[in-house]
């Protein structure tokens, strides 16, 4: 079985491999970066180029109002041709007029265009119809004129210019290619800082989980390849935690899965000889049935029924490894008798100096399997028997007690010892197989077993108390349902 796990997750590892750049976390990160720093540069760029257009007509108008402040104070209003030509050619309009108390009085005029293609109110004009116009400068202009008019300044007087788009339409060009440019500059440098900082956060230690997983998976029976968690406090520290507390656990039932197959294995072949050896066992046991000793005809029965069992517990092991335990054939059994029955098997001698106390009420009745339920008391109270015999004070009372009462629809059995308890380890893992055991050298089988044959019977098997000087378990074995 554990080979064939770790072959299943080497072969999705292998399938998986390693990501390739141009679909790895880093490239998308580098490509989202870029793209949203552009797209907030965009949103950035738009109303910017909105606000250079008015600026620049609001200059515009302004170098028109103040020529036109020193032509109104000038002595006389008619210019020279040629000075004229200058002075529009320097302010870059073909005509200047100023509006003051509803009178419009025309100051320097030239080229007056046929039509003009737009009016401008930069007094009066919104957001929303700045940015609409100056884009609509932008793509579609060059050939238009427009009538600029506003006050300038506190001077209350309104003045207006006609002028071609030509320079708007130029100047808004090289702006926004060198807010562009800009942009890109800084998209490429934001983007640099936010992948190398994400990268090192996070980008580079999920690739370092990534590669653990991978390397993992080919080999999980490797120490080496559990992943070792950084220092740190945040989702990644307890993601790396959290992985190599799972392959640890993962390479424990690995190791577990592998000795469970040994020991079946190993079971299955000494199974054969052994119940060989108990056959002839068992034929010469019933040689002695004829010998006419009252002892030997009274100890026969019961040396025929440990034999007996003892096949049973040889195929009871194998097939805990291999398949589940037959379904239980429940009777009518009297609790006193099979109790005394397992303290016949128990090595109760004198120099282990433990009494076994049978409680049970001779009456006492209970609905369930009597091979099953024979297993369940003698693994547990020869668990019991191994935990108080190591003790050789002679003033410690060492006592297996066996009691039963009915509550609530069900048999509760109690099988209670004064040892020294179970320690905390093996309380932490109490019917784990390879893991329960509470001596040295135990597989922690018995209570597994007994446990699955408990629940067999819809019941449940609990430890009710372990500390120093008594330990309590409970066996709780629901009435059988009458018949349909």
């Amino acid at each position: 079985m554990a080979e064939k796990i770790a072959g299943d997750i080497s072969e999705h590892a292998h399938e998986t491999g390693s990501v390739p750049l141009t679909r790895g976390l880093s490239t998308k990160l580098l490509v989202l970066t870029v793209l949203f720093v552009m797209i907030a540069e965009v949103l950035i760029f738009i109303p910017s180029v909105a606000n250079f257009g008015m600026q620049w007509m609001q200059q515009r108008l302004a170098n028109a109002a103040a020529v036109s402040i020193i032509l109104m104070e000038g002595e006389d209003d008619t210019l020279a041709p040629d000075i004229r030509d200058e002075l529009l050619m320097a302010t870059g309009v073909k005509a200047i007029a100023v509006r003051d108390a509803d009178v419009s009085r025309i100051l320097v005029v030239t080229d007056m265009p046929p039509e003009v293609d737009q009016h401008i109110d930069l007094d009066a004009i919104t957001p929303p119809a700045a940015i609409a116009q100056t884009f609509s400068t932008l793509f579609f202009g060059g050939d238009r004129v427009f009538r600029i008019f506003g006050t300038v300044g506190d001077t209350g007087k309104i003045f207006e210019i006609l002028i071609p788009d030509t320079g708007l339409r130029n100047a808004m060009l090289i702006y926004a290619r060198n807010v562009a440019f800009l942009s890109l500059i800084i998209s490429l440098f934001t983007a640099t800082l936010v992948f190398y900082a994400i990268n090192r956060i996070m980008i580079r230690p999920i690739r370092d989980m990534t590669q653990s997983m991978l390397a993992f998976a080919a080999t999980p029976d490797d120490p080496r390849r559990v992943i070792s968690p950084e220092v740190r406090g945040d989702e990644i520290g307890v993601a790396e935690r959290e992985l190599a507390r799972m392959q640890t656990a993962l390479q424990k039932t690995l190791g577990e899965q592998r000795r469970l197959a040994d020991l079946g294995l190993a079971v299955s072949k000494i199974n054969h000889d052994m119940r060989n050896m108990l056959a002839s066992a068992h034929l010469i046991s019933d040689r002695l049935s004829t010998i006419d000793d009252p002892a030997v005809k009274t100890l026969t029965p019961r040396l025929l029924r440990t034999l007996d069992r003892a096949v049973t517990y040889s195929e009871g092991v194998l097939n805990y490894g291999r398949t589940q335990e037959a379904p239980p054939s429940r009777r009518r059994l009297r609790l006193h008798a099979l109790v005394e029955e397992v303290r016949n098997i128990l090595p109760l001698d004198a120099e282990s100096r433990i009494e076994f106390a049978n409680v049970v009420a001779p009456d006492f009745e209970i609905s369930a399997d009597s091979e099953h339920l024979f297993r369940v008391l003698s693994n547990l109270c020869r668990n019991a028997v191994q935990a108080m015999v190591g003790d050789n004070d002679p003033s410690v009372v060492k006592r297996l007690t066996i009691s039963a009462e009915r509550s609530d629809g069900a048999a509760r059995i109690y099988v209670g010892d004064t040892g020294p308890g179970l320690p905390q380890k093996a309380r932490e893992n109490l019917f784990a197989p390879f893991r329960g055991s509470a001596k040295s050298g135990g597989t922690g089988l018995g209570l597994a077993i007994a446990q699955e044959l408990v629940r067999a019977h819809g019941g449940a098997l609990d430890l009710v108390e372990s500390i120093g000087g008594h330990t309590l378990f409970a066996i709780s074995i629901p009435e059988a349902p009458p018949p349909a």
